[in-house]
């Protein structure tokens, strides 16, 4: 599928199907609809009967196959999330998703394999920053001698962290951020609640999870943000706690009030928080800036344990006492 702020990549990308690339490198904002993109060529490619606007057709074999995810020249190359294992004194311990180089030998032995529609072969790489060192440099053997009538496709929401000769091998493909007015049209037809003030959240980002219960919690966290006491510190460290949540999720409420304090404070902008522009600004004048750029430091040093079965009540009542200190 194709979303309304996609139409104009896709017309452009409809004059260079008459000469395929071996591989393409899809980038972005996050949660503009890259993966969707990327499926959308993907079933073109493989259609039997491309409509006039070189979109799938949605109708014959091909498409069919493809629908219900069993088209024989089709293969997805993602991260496998292993289950939780025990590891030292019985603690579960998570491990980061990665494509691992077993994962490319499997796509290895499929390219050499003859097409089963006589046409074009399909591998969706995503995210393609997920390839460990083994895995990246396996691809790029195949990336470096395609074999005939092969396409890859490769999705990367973090293009920096990809190997320069990856990109190298690739057709580069940015695209379009979606406008504001675009997306949050797009918000509203989907029924989705202060659609406004979620994309603003979202950073102008209209593809995301919208959880309302999720909405509540974070909506309590900011206002404690935006009259912070020692009490409601850490009474929200005991709330995250409570609903269990990963660090990473207030982390990220966390970050984003940090970036519109300091955005206010050198540039009066303001991006994240725009129901909260008073009190932001109010806080602002007070704040002392090296104190703030600690604090967003010490957020920056545990978004790679997002995910971690750190004590997340203990590592977020240390930020919030920083997030204090930024303020007295």
């Amino acid at each position: 599928m194709l979303y309304p702020w996609q139409l104009a990549d896709w017309q452009r990308i409809g004059t260079e199907l008459t000469r395929l690339p071996n591989a393409w490198l899809f980038t972005g904002m996050a949660g503009s609809g890259k993966l969707e993109f990327a499926e959308h060529l993907a079933q073109a490619l493989l259609c039997d009967s491309p409509q006039s606007d070189h979109s799938a057709c949605g109708q014959c074999e091909s498409c069919r196959w493809f629908a219900s995810g069993s088209h024989p020249d089709f293969r997805r190359l993602t991260p496998i999330v292993e289950s939780e294992e025990e590891g030292k004194e019985g603690k579960p311990t998570r491990k980061l998703a990665l494509i691992k180089i077993e994962a490319v030998r499997e796509i290895i032995e499929f390219l050499q394999l003859s097409s089963h529609r006589h046409g074009q072969r399909v591998v969706l790489v995503e995210p393609a920053e997920s390839l460990n060192l083994a895995s990246a440099n396996a691809l790029l053997k195949v990336l470096e001698e395609p074999p005939p009538d092969v396409i890859f496709l490769l999705v990367a929401h973090s293009p920096q962290r990809l190997l320069p000769t990856i990109k190298s091998r690739c057709r580069q493909y940015p695209l379009a951020r979606p406008s504001h007015e675009v997306a949050l049209a797009w918000l509203k037809s989907q029924g989705v609640a202060r659609a406004e003030i979620e994309l603003a959240h979202n950073g102008g980002a209209p593809l995301f999870n919208h959880d309302p219960a999720l909405t509540a919690v974070r909506d309590q966290f900011v206002a404690a943000l935006a009259a912070p006491m020692l009490t409601s510190m850490l009474n929200m460290a005991e709330l995250v706690d409570k609903h269990k949540l990963p660090l990473s999720v207030p982390l990220d409420w966390l970050a984003k009030w940090l970036h519109d304090l300091a955005g206010l404070s050198l540039a009066r902008r303001l991006r994240y928080y725009p129901e909260h522009a008073d009190a932001l600004s109010s806080l602002a004048r007070r704040a002392k800036l090296p104190a703030l750029m600690h604090c967003q430091s010490e957020v920056t040093r545990l978004v790679p344990f997002g995910q971690h079965t750190l004590n997340v009540r203990l590592q977020l009542e240390a930020l919030l006492m920083d997030y204090l200190k930024v303020l007295t």
